[in-house]
């Protein structure tokens, strides 16, 4: 089974080759992300992050799949001295940085309920895999069709955060102005909902971030700082023929 669809704005693939997997799997896994879009997107209105960020909602008033979501972003924001923060002074509260992976991984979780082993499921360049091995390339930070390292995933997940789709998107909450220490951070984790925040924490914290991730609980690191210079923790799971990247 394979599909692509455009949800959250970006492209989603799956790929699931256990042959006795429903059509409906797919379906599911893509139903839940584009509900998520709905409810959790900072750009439209009527979704319950907007109201929430605009006061209309309280705390005990929100959605259980926010109130975890808001519990991830606090934990982030501590765990970093509030380099990573969804609340910014002059910007909408905006958890897509933590959205991403967790909605991600839940939709995995979808697959695994419906009987699927071996999978992958792309969500713009951050991944689940399960039953593998699969192969994942991590894109290089500054040529776009070349590739800095190729890992290999069993069972997993692989977050990158970087500036070379976004520009300067990832802001320091410590001082309000991008954060430009890193050129690219990579996160491998047992899953989507830390690699990703972690990545993106790391990201925020500047060359700082690189020892702060790799110190996180089962999290592997592959990162390009600002002077080009690649540093990789002993266990990431780099492909053989791509370990001198």
């Amino acid at each position: 089974m394979r599909r692509v669809e455009h949800v959250m704005g970006f492209p989603v693939s799956l790929r699931v080759d256990d042959p006795d997997v429903p059509e409906s799997a797919a379906d599911a896994v893509f139903g839940w992300l584009r509900e998520v879009d709905e409810r959790f997107s900072p750009f439209k209105p009527g979704s319950e992050v907007s109201r929430f960020g605009r006061g209309e909602l309280r705390r005990g008033e929100l959605s259980a799949d926010l109130a975890e979501v808001l519990d991830l972003c606090e934990h982030y924001r501590a765990a970093t001295d509030g380099a990573f923060d969804v609340r910014l002074p002059g910007r909408p509260f905006d958890p897509c940085a933590v959205v991403k992976g967790w909605s991600v991984q839940r939709a995995a979780g979808l697959l695994t309920a419906a009987g699927a082993r071996r999978f992958c499921l792309n969500a713009g360049g951050d991944v689940v895999t399960s039953g593998g091995p699969w192969r994942v390339g991590v894109r290089h930070p500054e040529h776009a069709d070349q590739l800095c390292t190729v890992l290999e995933l069993t069972n997993g997940a692989v977050a990158t955060s970087a500036r070379y789709e976004r520009g300067d998107h990832i802001i320091d909450g410590r001082t309000g102005r991008p954060a430009t220490g890193l050129l690219s951070m990579t996160v491998v984790a047992d899953s989507l909902t830390v690699a990703d925040a972690v990545a993106t924490a790391a990201f925020a914290l500047g060359a700082d971030g690189i020892a702060w991730a790799a110190d996180q609980p089962g999290c592997e690191v592959f990162a390009v700082d600002g002077a080009r210079q690649v540093l990789r923790t002993a266990g990431f799971p780099t492909a053989p023929e791509s370990a001198a990247a």
